[in-house]
């Protein structure tokens, strides 16, 4: 559902639904983005919402693949009354500050996904030197090293990225495009560590004894949220092109 906020004198009525929200079972405030005017970005303003707020009910949501130590919640917002003084910012400057604020998140997603990555490597590099077949450690097998390695280029890789775009921020030059880079790749390349590193265990990958699967499960997500792998392309291409493929 599309949450909308209408003026009611002073105040503003917010009403919608927001899902998947990031311990929003949990915050004691939740920032909401409502549309207050007509269609396009500049529609769209920012609030501030106590969650105690009358009319705001939450609840966790439950059968996640991954991210099951992380609460994940749904917002139900129904005719929630706050002050204009709530709003964050000039009315229909919310997409700005979403913006604003995307480019950084997903570069905290591209490094969190290197450290899945490493935590893939780690494992992988561990188990196949004490788990011996055919007379020997499997690391000693050639396809073995093929999938440790893969794991080790995909983890260095999206590392650099991430400290491409770090370095971007701390010398205050523009940084979007490269934080879209860093997500795309390292989400991907989480993807694929965890998955070399369930083969590398073979079925002990598969169960609840060894961390990997966890692993691959924490990582699929992260191709999807602050903007799937496919909204990383178009965001890249549109700034390699300068033509809005959305």
């Amino acid at each position: 559902m599309r949450t909308r906020a209408v003026r009611d004198g002073t105040d503003w009525l917010i009403t919608g639904t927001k899902t998947f929200i990031t311990n929003g079972t949990t915050a004691d405030v939740a920032l909401v983005f409502a549309r207050t005017g007509g269609p396009g970005h500049r529609g769209i303003t920012a609030f501030l919402v106590p969650t105690d707020t009358p009319g705001l009910t939450r609840r966790e949501i439950h059968g996640k693949l991954g991210l099951r130590g992380q609460a994940t919640g749904e917002l139900r917002l129904d005719e929630v009354r706050v002050p204009d003084a709530a709003r964050l910012g000039p009315e229909g400057g919310g997409f700005r500050l979403a913006l604003a604020t995307l480019a950084k998140g997903r570069m905290s997603v591209a490094a969190g996904c290197v450290g899945i990555a490493q935590g893939c490597l780690d494992a992988a590099v561990g188990y196949a030197a004490q788990r011996t077949q055919f007379g020997k450690p499997i690391a000693g097998h050639q396809l073995v090293q093929q999938l440790l390695t893969a794991i080790a280029v995909d983890t260095a890789a999206a590392r650099l990225l991430v400290w491409q775009v770090a370095d971007l921020i701390d010398r205050d030059q523009p940084f979007a495009t490269e934080a879209s880079m860093a997500k795309l790749f390292a989400s991907e390349a989480a993807v694929r560590a965890a998955n070399n590193a369930v083969q590398v265990f073979g079925g002990y990958g598969y169960i609840d004894e060894y961390p990997v699967g966890k692993y691959l499960r924490d990582a699929r997500v992260a191709t999807l949220y602050e903007g799937t792998s496919q909204i990383q392309q178009l965001l890249i291409g549109r700034a390699l092109t300068g033509v809005n493929a959305f």
